[in-house]
């Protein structure tokens, strides 16, 4: 009698589990960005507005503790949300919501889309960036030039951050998001094509195009060749691709979503809305405070192509959404980068 009733009890118990994991919503891309800059459409739009209006403007909001702000689901597996600028706002966002029990994030991939800056000899206003490696710009030691010897670094690591300064995103899927998006047409602005035309870098006066290399995440919006020089020289320190992005949360998101899930479905997103260091004819803190009419311009255009260009990759997961399912397929000629 006793192993009958204990037989009941595993069977409810069995039956309690299977129907909470089905009433989950399963996840298929969840779709990071993090700061709007009012509401999700209708006014100006900031790194989110674009998504939201391509995937989720018929959705209710989902309200999780802890997170900045509400997700968004659409009938496809499609989800996003805005997690705050910075690295505690966003990871702190992201462990909120991973943890929620509304959401299944077991076969997920993970979009972490934005804003940032580029150095003019790697980029221009308006690119768009996959990001091969992320870096934590801020996990070291660090003084003034004037305490060291002259022209020597001003930085090194500190021990004991080794597994979280830095995150090499699988190759095989940052291959596949190149080969969807790199023909990709691009917008542009009149704005952001006079303004390139004040650098003298081959790069910095191009047209945008879809690029990849190393995203250095840093809570400092740091500006001037000398910074930028030295974000150069610890992507080359931890064995990294070139530094061709700065932004504020790509490496401690990240983190958060590697003690769940890995990071093996894990894209970084960005746009270039800003170099990170001032013209030959302007100061570093010019460059910082420009005068009226003296900023880059393309804004609106660069939040448009980072979606233009992420589209390209969600869409083809939610359509074969049969194979992504069971992990990253192998890139159809076996190239990685």
């Amino acid at each position: 009698m006793r192993t009958l009733h204990l037989s009941l009890l595993l069977l409810l118990l069995f039956s309690f589990n299977a129907f909470a994991s089905e009433d989950k919503i399963k996840v298929k891309v969840f779709i990071a960005g993090m700061f709007e800059i009012g509401e999700n459409q209708g006014d100006k739009p900031g790194e989110f507005q674009f998504w939201y209006l391509n995937y989720f403007r018929h959705a209710s909001p989902i309200k999780v503790k802890g997170a900045a702000g509400s997700v968004f689901c659409n009938n496809a597996g499609v989800c996003g949300s805005v997690l705050g600028m910075g690295k505690v706002a966003s990871s702190s966002s992201m462990q909120a919501i991973l943890l929620n029990d509304a959401f299944d994030f077991s076969n997920t991939y993970f979009i972490l889309s934005g804003v940032g800056g580029t150095p003019p000899a790697k980029g221009t206003i308006a690119d768009v960036s996959w990001g091969s490696w992320l870096i934590d710009y801020d996990l070291g030691h660090r003084w003034k030039p004037e305490e060291a010897p002259m022209g020597k670094p001003t930085f090194m690591p500190r021990s004991g951050y080794e597994k979280i300064r830095r995150y090499q995103l699988n190759p095989t899927l940052l291959s596949w998001a190149l080969s969807l998006s790199q023909n990709i047409q691009l917008k542009d602005s009149v704005s952001a094509q006079k303004y390139r035309q004040r650098y003298t870098e081959k790069n910095a006066r191009r047209s945008p195009a879809v690029t990849y290399g190393t995203h250095m995440t840093g809570d400092t919006f740091f500006h001037g060749p000398g910074l930028s020089a030295e974000a150069q020289y610890i992507a080359e320190l931890y064995g990294a691709d070139d530094y061709v992005m700065t932004e504020m949360e790509a490496a401690a998101i990240t983190q958060v979503i590697n003690r769940l899930h890995g990071t093996d479905k894990i894209l970084s997103l960005r746009g270039a809305v800003n170099f990170d260091q001032g013209n030959p004819n302007e100061t570093t803190l010019e460059h910082l405070d420009p005068a009226p009419g003296q900023t880059a311009g393309g804004f609106a255009e660069t939040v448009q192509n980072i979606v233009l260009v992420g589209s390209a990759v969600v869409d083809h997961i939610v359509v074969n959404w049969f194979t992504w399912q069971h992990g990253v397929p192998n890139f159809p000629d076996s190239k990685t980068r």
